[in-house]
């Protein structure tokens, strides 16, 4: 966890876009579209990581995030679409932020923020609301759903104009409704919109948020930037060990299975035996003799055994050469609604497994 600021360099980027795709766990958005926000936001001014500790607690915090299924063929959302979010927002709440913070880890939400930071010259805070990819809004909402008497402002832009798919939305009311007015507005948009949400002040995002979530994935991106230098077998397995998990498996992908829904992807892969569930993020992952391995927020994660890119759920391939990773929760950055056993039940109805049964905390 960062002890004070650190400036953000086109490496720093580099890190954050390898070690957000594996934390991203099979979601988290895709990686190409998230460099070149990094680079952006890098570029534009000196842009540092911050601690929150560097905060005033009364400062008034943001999230920003990305709401959409991957898989989507006409998603879009421009720099100018993430800038207007944020001008929307202060519109609507008359509030100008004191910072500002990712939903969570991934190859494109990881920097989900950095360039609303950059421009406006507002903190970046190493404080995500998940220090890994999750499916739904309300799992990256710091447990605000629980508070019945508060009301959130969420203001989403995304989709391209000349598909007449463009769309500008804000939304004012419970966490659990305004999530799923956005998640609508994304499947308008074509695929993806970009949302600036949830204010908090810096004291109570202490509280309820993965501190240390952005750092760990840049740590964890070096890590594998250097092993690839070496080899993709080498990287694959240097990752695990410094996330204190294991590699399942290598092996061709033998059956896959995706279906767009609701703003979802939702599937399965099988890979020498092992399935895996997918709600966007990896889900489940089965051994071949039936006994279930890995269970949500557990981080599953896939690789491509020929270059060694990390692979999201949306872009396997039956026949394609994989690596299969997992480690427990345990070793990642994790808020509080990742523990909630209320929202964790709802996957099952999406998967069709179990998920509860499985959890031991």
């Amino acid at each position: 966890m960062l002890k004070e600021p650190i400036l953000l360099t086109e490496d720093s980027v580099r890190y954050a876009m390898l070690g957000g795709s594996i934390l991203g766990g099979g979601g988290g958005g895709a990686a190409e579209s998230g460099e070149q926000t990094g680079r952006l936001a890098v570029q534009f001014r000196d842009l540092y990581l911050t601690p929150l500790d560097e905060i005033d607690p009364d400062a008034v915090i943001v999230t920003a995030s990305m709401v959409g299924a991957p898989a989507a063929k006409e998603r879009y959302v421009a720099p100018a679409d993430m800038m207007r979010c944020m001008e929307l927002f202060i519109q609507q709440t008359g509030i100008t932020p004191g910072g500002i913070v990712t939903n969570e880890n991934g190859g494109s939400s990881t920097f989900n923020g950095w360039l609303q930071a950059s421009v406006m010259g507002i903190p970046l805070l190493d404080a995500p609301c998940n220090g890994r990819a999750h499916p739904t809004g309300v799992m990256g909402s710091l447990n605000l759903h629980r508070n019945r008497d508060y009301v959130t402002t969420m203001t989403c832009v995304g989709g391209r104009k000349e598909l007449g798919r463009h769309v500008e939305c804000t939304f004012t009311g419970s966490i659990t409704h305004c999530s799923k007015l956005v998640r609508g507005a994304a499947v308008e948009a074509g695929g993806l919109v970009a949302v600036v949400r949830n204010p908090v002040s810096a004291r109570y995002l202490k509280e309820q948020s993965a501190q240390g979530g952005v750092s760990q994935a840049i740590e964890i991106g070096h890590i594998y930037a250097e092993g690839l230098d070496r080899s993709p077998d080498y990287a694959v397995h240097a990752v695990a060990e410094a996330l204190g998990g294991e590699v399942l498996t290598r092996g061709i992908v033998e059956a896959y299975h995706l279906q767009s829904q609701g703003g979802f992807d939702v599937g399965t892969v099988k890979i020498n035996g092992y399935e895996m569930s997918f709600w966007n993020e990896y889900m489940t992952v089965d051994a071949p003799d039936g006994q279930r391995i890995g269970t949500f927020p557990d981080l599953i994660m896939t690789f491509d055994a020929r270059n060694g890119r990390p692979m999201p759920t949306s872009d396997l391939n039956p026949g394609q050469d994989i690596y299969l990773m997992h480690t427990s929760y345990r070793n990642l950055r994790l808020a509080a609604p990742m523990f909630d056993k209320d929202l964790l039940a709802e996957v099952e109805d999406i998967i069709h497994r179990p998920i509860t049964a499985y959890l031991n905390f």
